[in-house]
């Protein structure tokens, strides 16, 4: 059974990632080799995880299984987030954010490769094997964090239905990696205090049988797949979908034929290229909206000529099929087709006679400011360097501003001498 599922996932993820990079006449998606490589690096660590690979891989190197596994989904987790950088960046930073990460990729797996070389040297060190356990950890809980940030965010955003259940699987996918990673972490914990809760070494039967399995393997299995399925969903969406458009464009475009048909026939100068008929299947939509235009065009020319009894008569047939309540698209302004409440007529007339008029809107706040009752024209806001001037003091000028200038009688009379 182990084998089978590790066996078959591998093949999956091989798939999908043939189908990633395969040639679509045309340029490639922003994040393909970065996507391939991801499928790619899951597929051979679960081609690691089956016992039957386990056993012939270990027969060459004792227990190098684990650190290839390991390897690979150190390098998945890597090229997931340069999926990711190269999507939501742009290409200079997602250049240095995935050599960044590149960096911290090698820097742990070298540490691992050490750790495990000591181990196999010294007997099997249980803290050696600790140490190991705590660099694969560490690395792969920090990026599947950072990856369930930002695919959950993403899906908030998204407008494609597709895209947006896509990153929600994904999400899910990265939760099940973090619970991978929570049980390794108490595994770690085990092993480093003596503890004995989780055996060391040990090999599971199946998917769920000892308990434990259910976080060792299952959990990563199902991690992998809802990580891969929410990732290539809106890719294998696409196509159907764009199936589907053609096959509503074909029915339109079949439906409009008599009618297109029969007006054209009586208005033959709107139709743009009489000669060519023929509709070819990749420019069905240009067809379809050149088709519609004819129509719409041909009911203009028509318009003065239709008497109000055909008129009437294709109303009540359409309300009598069901058609009348089709709803149809607000528009967000509409005319005003009621008059105005006090027409433009003569003042003698007598809808101005009957209809008093509106009194006048009082005057703005601002008109009786205290800068305008003074007078000042300056209406900035006086600065620092303004302020200052202001403050000092200064002598008195005799010349003012010419509307705050005083008035000759405002002055005080001269005296006719000193006061007896």
């Amino acid at each position: 059974m182990i084998n089978i599922l590790f066996t078959g996932t591998a093949v999956v993820l091989l798939c999908f990632a043939a189908y990633w990079v395969r040639g679509r006449g045309g340029h490639r998606p922003t994040g393909t080799w970065a996507m391939a490589a991801l499928l790619t690096s899951f597929a051979l660590a679960f081609a690691s995880y089956a016992p039957a690979v386990e056993r012939a891989v270990e027969s060459v190197v004792p227990h190098v299984a684990r650190l290839l596994s390991n390897t690979f989904t150190l390098t998945a987790a890597t090229a997931v987030l340069a999926f990711l950088f190269q999507l939501n960046l742009d290409r200079e930073r997602a250049d240095r954010q995935i050599r960044l990460r590149v960096i911290a990729l090698a820097i742990s797996v070298t540490g691992m490769t050490a750790f495990f070389v000591a181990e196999q040297l010294t007997g099997r060190n249980p803290v050696l094997y600790a140490c190991y356990v705590l660099i694969y950890i560490s690395y792969l809980g920090y990026t599947a964090k950072d990856f369930l940030l930002q695919t959950w965010a993403h899906s908030k955003r998204s407008t494609r239905r597709s895209q947006r259940w896509g990153l929600r699987t994904t999400s899910v996918g990265c939760g099940f990696a973090l619970l991978y990673a929570a049980y390794k972490l108490f595994a770690l914990i085990s092993i480093g205090l003596g503890l004995g809760l989780i055996p060391d070494h040990a090999r599971c039967s199946s998917p769920l049988t000892p308990f434990r399995c259910a976080f060792s393997v299952t959990a990563p299995a199902v991690a992998v797949l809802l990580i891969t399925v929410g990732l290539t969903l809106p890719a294998l969406l696409w196509p159907l979908s764009q199936l589907r458009r053609r096959r509503w464009e074909r029915n339109s475009f079949t439906a409009l034929e008599p009618l297109w048909r029969e007006v054209t026939s009586a208005v033959p100068e709107v139709v743009l290229d009489p000669g060519n008929t023929e509709v070819d299947s990749h420019d069905l939509d240009f067809h379809l909206h050149r088709r519609v235009i004819e129509i719409n065009d041909c009911v203009l020319a028509l318009r003065p000529y239709r008497r109000t009894s055909v008129r009437d008569a294709a109303a009540a047939e359409a309300a009598r099929r069901g058609t009348a309540e089709t709803p149809r698209a607000r528009p967000r302004w509409r005319r005003r087709s009621s008059p105005r409440p006090w027409p433009r007529s003569a003042p003698d007339s007598p809808s101005t006679a009957t209809r008093p008029r509106p009194p006048p809107a009082p005057a703005p706040a601002r008109a009786t400011s205290r800068r305008r009752r003074r007078g000042c024209c300056s209406w900035r806001r006086p600065t620092r360097a303004t302020r200052h001037r202001r403050t000092r003091k200064q002598p008195h000028r005799t010349t003012q501003h010419p509307r705050t200038r005083e008035r000759p009688h405002d002055r005080p009379a001269p005296s006719a001498g000193p006061p007896a």
